[in-house]
């Protein structure tokens, strides 16, 4: 008997995990756990602020995300640890004919810190990309979380017409529920254009970050001269901002210039940009 397979069911696909943590021995943190599946990986931990803050650069040789790829990255401060994670480059979501995944999960100890500064994520037209993080904190634990995305590739003519992009947030501190964010934004809607929705802009970005600010810090955040349309809102115990952009690059300066302005209150450290984001 002959029987035919479609093509399809043989579409190659990677499937990676990456797994950190990190502990506070004295007045340094070290990486305690690193272990990866896959084609995912963290360069060489660097202390650019001293021993108090590491650093790790998360890799994904491949370069992008296709459809079938599944990513499931974990990452655990310890007690008054302080991780700082970023990327070297932005993430790229390929069209597709199915779904691709990331997973993320965050933790962060009684007097840890963690740092999520990646940079942007690119949506290619016709891609299917679904995202899914969530935040737990112990007690005092500290947060600085952002993300960029940029739908479709503007400089090239693509506009995202076609595919998906799906994002589910959940922080929680001491499994009290302080952030549930559902997005989902197909090729083509509506909410694309709509004055409502992004109102014609291809870029978004989030920051969320752990205290509170006075109303003087606020309006000087507010206040700050950029080429995007940004705002913040002071809520209990968590700090949000939120903009539109004609450009990943003016969405993450504006991030970064935030960064720079709220660290030192809320982090108590002065903002020492990764040297990676400069290449």
């Amino acid at each position: 008997m002959n029987s035919t397979v479609s093509p399809a069911l043989f579409t190659p696909s990677w499937h990676a995990e990456l797994e950190l943590a990190y502990a506070r021995f004295g007045d340094c943190t070290r990486p305690v756990m690193r272990r990866h599946l896959g084609p995912l990986r963290v360069q060489k931990h660097l202390y650019a602020e001293g021993p108090e803050v590491c650093q790790h650069i998360i890799v994904h040789p491949p370069g992008g995300i296709a459809g079938g790829d599944r990513l499931d990255i974990s990452v655990r401060a310890d007690q008054d640890a302080w991780a700082q994670i970023t990327s070297p480059g932005a993430a790229k979501w390929y069209r597709a004919a199915g779904p691709a995944y990331q997973k993320l999960d965050l933790q962060v100890a009684c007097g840890a810190t963690l740092e999520w500064l990646p940079q942007e994520t690119i949506v290619y037209s016709a891609a299917q990309a679904e995202l899914t993080t969530s935040i737990d904190l112990e007690g005092d634990a500290r947060l600085f979380y952002w993300d960029v995305v940029a739908l479709g590739r503007p400089a090239s003519g693509e506009r995202f017409d076609l595919g998906h992009f799906q994002s589910h947030l959940d922080i929680r501190r001491d499994g009290r529920l302080l952030w549930h964010e559902r997005q989902r934004i197909v090729g083509g809607d509506g909410l694309l254009e709509s004055p409502i929705g992004l109102d014609g802009q291809p870029v978004f970005a989030t920051l969320l970050v752990t205290g509170e600010i006075d109303a003087e810090l606020l309006e000087r955040c507010r206040s700050l001269s950029h080429e995007v349309r940004g705002d913040l809102t002071q809520l209990p115990g968590l700090l949000v901002a939120r903009c539109l952009a004609s450009e990943a690059l003016l969405a993450r300066a504006w991030l970064i210039d935030l960064w720079r302005l709220l660290r030192p209150v809320l982090l108590d450290r002065e903002a020492q940009p990764p040297r990676i984001w400069n290449t």
